[in-house]
Parts: structure tokens; C-alpha cells; sequence
């Protein structure tokens, strides 16, 4: 549980179909690295360096930066980048990466942290806000979302509820797959979260519902078509208080087409 399994990463791989999209697009999504003494940032670079091989067009980063107790700041940025100076890289924030919550849970205030490794690491922040890039004549629209649990979330900010022929694939970052309900009623094409670790530690019989911190405990991870969309829960890349087990942390590449 805590010297194998959390550096056993797993890349997987999954196909789909994006509305209006007609030029394929290889996306890595990451999320919950979790940087601490338990969480290193060997191990991040591990992660990153599989995701590359890859050879992605794009990479998403769901939120979770940290948890609490790390501060070298350039280091970080610095491993962040083997990955932002190679493609485009976006992020949305996470519950313990500042905010209500984390300072409930001795964690950070607000995102300032996160605002300065991210800036310094090259990655755009998206929180309830958007940006549009294009790869090989395709455009994509990314949208980001605030925390649900740092109270943040506000996807009628930057979401629309019509959808016309003519709009371009939007894959949303929203940290927490429970935002899935209220973002019913909006207009995108694939919901891209963490959080939940897949349940982190999987236990014979019992499974991993004890450990999900969900509402929807149907769902741990992997992709479900839900609502004529797609809903990607990546397991991350990282942990809480070094342990894993049935559970590895993954890289995920998303074939969209």
C-alpha cells in the first residue's frame, strides 16, 4: 500500500467522440498529484514523462496541486514544465488547492500558491473562465471551473445552455464529478475531473465506495456516457497519506475523435 502501489502507474487509454470535432485530438489528462513528503516530485516527473510518450496534443490538469507542508515553489514549477513547454497545458482548481474548504482542513486560504506555480510553470488557470486553442486547423474550447467544495463553482459564468450547429467541441475541467448535475443543463461535449482517486484503496467485498468523498458513489473512475456526453474521472496521479491499494495511480490519454 505505501511502497509499491503509489508509484505503479498505469497509462490507459480511451476513444471517443466529440460533437463538430474533425480533426482527432490526443488529450492527457492528469489530475491529484497531491505534492508532499508522500507524493514526490520524482514521481510527478515519472507521470508526466509516461504522458508524454504519448505523444499528446493537449494536457488537462484537474485540480488537487496540493494538499498541505510543501513549499519549494520552483522545484514544482520547474517539473511542471517538462510537460507546459512541450504542449498547451490548462488546469482548474481543486478543494485542497485553497479556499473554504482547505482552510477548514489546515490547508490554504485562497489560490494565490496555485496562481504563482502555475504562472511560473507556464499553465493556464482556467477558473470559471475559458480559452480556446487550435491544433492542426482544429479548435477547442476549454472551459474551467471553480471548486465545488471552496464554494467557487459558477459554471453559469462561462457555460451556455443552447447549443448551435456551428460551435466548436468544449471540454470542461471541473475538479469534482459531482458538479455533474448542475452542469446538466449547460452545453459542452466532455466533462473532465478527479478527486475521487478511485476510490484510492479498493478493499475485497466492501470495494471502494467506503473511500469515495462523492455523493455518486456509482462511479469511481473511467469514462461514462452520461446525458449524450462524455464523463472522464481520471484514478490521479497522486495520494492522500501515501497509500494506495487495488487502486493504481494513472495516466490517462484521451483518443477524441
Amino acid at each position: 500500500m505505501r511502497w509499491l502501489e503509489p508509484h505503479w502507474f498505469e497509462t490507459t487509454r480511451k476513444d471517443l467522440k466529440l460533437h463538430n470535432l474533425k480533426q482527432s485530438i490526443r488529450l492527457l489528462h492528469l489530475s491529484d498529484f497531491h505534492i508532499t513528503s508522500a507524493s514526490d516530485l520524482k514521481a510527478l516527473k515519472s507521470a508526466i514523462g509516461r504522458g508524454l510518450m504519448e505523444k499528446p496534443d493537449l494536457a488537462v490538469i484537474t485540480g488537487d496541486f496540493f494538499t498541505t507542508g510543501f513549499d519549494d515553489l520552483a522545484s514544482y514549477a520547474h517539473s511542471l514544465r517538462l510537460l507546459s513547454n512541450r504542449i498547451p497545458t490548462f488546469a482548474c482548481p481543486g478543494n485542497h488547492d485553497g479556499g473554504d474548504w482547505a482552510a477548514r482542513a489546515h490547508g490554504y486560504a485562497d489560490l494565490s500558491r496555485l496562481r504563482t506555480l502555475l504562472a511560473d510553470a507556464n499553465i493556464a488557470l482556467l477558473e470559471n473562465s475559458s480559452a480556446q486553442v487550435t491544433i492542426r486547423g482544429q479548435a477547442i474550447r476549454l472551459v474551467g471551473l471553480g471548486d465545488l467544495w471552496a464554494r467557487t463553482f459558477d459554471p453559469g459564468e462561462v457555460l451556455t445552455k443552447r447549443r448551435n450547429d456551428s460551435d466548436i467541441p468544449t471540454i470542461v475541467l471541473s475538479h469534482n464529478p459531482d458538479t455533474k448535475e448542475q452542469l446538466k443543463s449547460y452545453h459542452w461535449d466532455l466533462l473532465c475531473c478527479g478527486h475521487t482517486h478511485g476510490g484510492q484503496c479498493v478493499i475485497p467485498i466492501l470495494g471502494w465506495r467506503p473511500f469515495l468523498p462523492v455523493r455518486d458513489k456509482s462511479f469511481p473512475e473511467g469514462v461514462l456516457t452520461w446525458e449524450n456526453r462524455h464523463i472522464h474521472i481520471t484514478r490521479g496521479v497522486g495520494n492522500l497519506h501515501g497509500l494506495r491499494l487495488n487502486c493504481r495511480p494513472e495516466v490517462s490519454l484521451l483518443n477524441l475523435s
